[in-house]
């Protein structure tokens, strides 16, 4: 039997065509997908969410570091964002005012969690990443100058970083007097990759300020 070999292509550029479409998966399955993995982790992290009235009632996030309650785990929902945020350490400095430009040294693990790895770590090396905040009234906006994560993402500053800020006091000095919190930031808040590929980061950051405010 004579077998048409265009009929053959047509055949497979079809079947290659099914697989395609198959394999395609829409923005809003991505962003269920990250739910789940985002759900997954507080669960297996034993994390305590709470609400943002409870929050704001003594701004206090219970933890295993620094507690009050050394038993809890808690972390804040910002239903706005989806961001979840714990304050380990509020830092000794002052809380950056209206019209306050200033530079803070940061050091951080991010964490990608649906792949449960670590992909950017600067915790333990000799040189922080470096960033410039800016506050106008209630907006805060933020650029890298230098580091992993300018390297990594260029001068954009992942917006769920910026959701400590009217919380902490970044402190000239580090140790106990720097400011520390831990973030659930999910893509539409994040890095660039993140945006792009849609999964959340968990990040663990220490802030300090560059200068004695």
């Amino acid at each position: 039997m004579r077998v048409n070999p265009i009929r053959l292509l047509f055949l497979a550029s079809v079947a290659a065509l099914a697989t395609g479409c198959q394999k395609t998966v829409t923005y809003a399955e991505q962003k269920a997908h990250e739910r789940e993995t985002i759900n997954e982790f507080i669960e297996n992290q034993k994390i305590d969410v709470i609400t943002l009235d409870e929050f704001l009632k003594d701004t206090i996030t219970n933890n295993f570091e620094t507690g009050p309650d050394t038993t809890r785990n808690e972390f804040v929902l910002f239903p706005e964002t989806g961001v979840y945020m714990q304050i380990v350490r509020r830092g000794e400095g002052k809380v950056l005012q209206d019209g306050d430009r200033r530079v803070y040294n940061c050091r951080f693990m991010e964490h990608d969690i649906a792949n449960d790895e670590v992909i950017n770590l600067n915790l333990y090396e000799n040189y922080p990443d470096v960033m410039t905040c800016t506050r106008t009234g209630d907006t805060y906006s933020a650029t890298f100058v230098q580091g992993k994560m300018f390297s990594a993402y260029g001068t954009s500053v992942p917006s769920g970083w910026l959701v400590p800020m009217p919380y902490i006091r970044p402190s000239f000095y580090n140790g106990d007097q720097s400011s520390k919190v831990r973030l659930i930031v999910p893509h539409d808040h994040g890095n660039r990759n993140a945006m792009q590929s849609v999964f959340a980061c968990y990040y663990e950051i220490v802030i300090m300020s560059q200068k004695w405010q």
